[in-house]
């Protein structure tokens, strides 16, 4: 593919502009500015990855690993503003799992060591961390508004924090992790994953698009269960004062 036919693609940008248009959505600037960043911020990681892949220095990937982080950072706080230090509660997690996945795959010698393995999969490590961070923050502010009363009769009765907003929390973890979980059941049935097609696309060996898919779903799974505990454990003490009074959730 070369910047010609990759312009033809466009198409695929106007139609739901003219859909937008002509059913009065108003979505038109949403996504045209969706579009054009990711032009911009795609090509522009991409000549940054081939620099990198050239140089194979450690430091370059350490540096690139870290503004993935603090991208994803940036983006998951806020849906999280309500809750006191959540910029470093989420900094903390990502860093956490991108430590603790890739300790196992190089440790293990699952994947080389190199920047053109790393620096991807660490990409799809942190960017499912994001997104399950968001989906867990959501639910959990959603569900600490909406049992305020059930939390606070807890904490009369001398119940501690954690047993006021086990519940809450138990919840919000579950729900989180059930998208990524009911994905993986239909995996390959009703949809060829992302890493997979590319990969066939490419040319490689089917079979070995499959192992290396694989490796990707089970380390997402993981992802996605210790971002939504390690998130809310971190998160939920910061919910109460220091005579174990529940605060007022407002979004800043």
């Amino acid at each position: 593919m070369n910047y010609l036919t990759l312009s033809l693609a466009l198409i695929f940008v106007i139609i739901p502009l003219l859909l937008s248009k002509t059913l009065k959505l108003g979505l038109e600037k949403d996504t045209t500015i969706a579009a054009v960043r990711s032009i911009i911020q795609l090509l522009a990681v991409g000549y940054l990855l081939h620099f990198v892949f050239e140089t194979e220095n450690i430091v370059f990937i350490f540096l690139m690993v870290l503004l993935m982080i603090g991208a994803a950072t940036q983006n998951a706080r806020r849906k999280g503003k309500a809750i006191k230090g959540i910029t470093w509660k989420l900094f903390l997690t990502f860093l956490f799992i991108e430590i603790l996945t890739q300790s196992i795959l190089l440790g293990l010698s699952i994947i080389p060591s190199t920047a053109q393995y790393i620096i991807p999969i660490s990409g799809m490590i942190i960017g499912n961390s994001m997104v399950l961070s968001i989906l867990f923050l959501n639910r959990f502010i959603s569900e600490v508004k909406d049992h305020v009363e059930q939390t606070e009769l807890i904490l009369s009765l001398g119940g501690t924090p954690k047993q006021a907003i086990h519940t809450q929390l138990v919840q919000s973890i579950k729900s989180s992790t059930i998208p990524t979980i009911e994905s993986q059941k239909t995996i390959g049935l009703v949809q060829l994953p992302g890493m997979m097609s590319g990969q066939i696309i490419a040319g490689a060996d089917p079979v070995q698009a499959v192992q290396f898919q694989l490796l990707i779903l089970f380390i997402l799974l993981t992802t996605a269960v210790i971002t939504s505990i390690m998130l809310g454990y971190l998160s939920y003490p910061s919910l109460f004062n220091n005579r174990m009074q529940l605060l007022k959730l407002e979004e800043k």
